[in-house]
């Protein structure tokens, strides 16, 4: 069992898959600050200063001394549904998808290869023609 264990650890599949998680967690990182810290503001300003990552929906009344902050309601304990949230959430996802798209595209574009050109062909077959075409010819 260690054996079989040993092999499957040792295949370049597994290996290029470990590289793949630890590389796609960074990157992950990388696109959701691009999302809070340059795309989100942006999109706050054309949307009068508004901060998607603070809306939210309570679920349970607000009590009256609460400060009406989504944290300051979180800490009351009152249930809420933070759709802000999410749709920063989401827009990272989409953001990632469309750049994974786009590498694995070119990628592919990369992996494709230019149609076999046709061998060359041999001596025997040109001589061949040649005495075809030499016999054909009225003398």
């Amino acid at each position: 069992m260690l054996k079989e264990f040993k092999e499957f650890a040792l295949k370049g599949n597994v290996m290029d898959l470990a590289v793949g998680v630890i590389i796609g967690a960074a990157f992950g990182r990388i696109v959701t600050s691009v999302v809070d810290d340059l795309i989100m503001p942006v999109v706050g300003i054309a949307t009068g200063g508004l901060d998607f990552s603070k809306l939210y929906f309570p679920l349970k009344p607000i009590p009256v001394a609460v400060e009406p902050t989504l944290a300051a309601v979180r800490e009351a304990g009152v249930p809420v549904l933070a759709y802000g949230n999410f749709l920063s959430i989401v827009l990272n996802f989409t953001i990632l998808a469309f750049i994974i798209f786009q590498m694995v595209r070119t990628m592919n574009r990369l992996k494709r290869e230019a149609p076999p050109t046709p061998a060359a062909t041999p001596e025997d077959i040109i001589l061949l023609r040649e005495i075809r075409d030499g016999l054909r010819r009225p003398a």
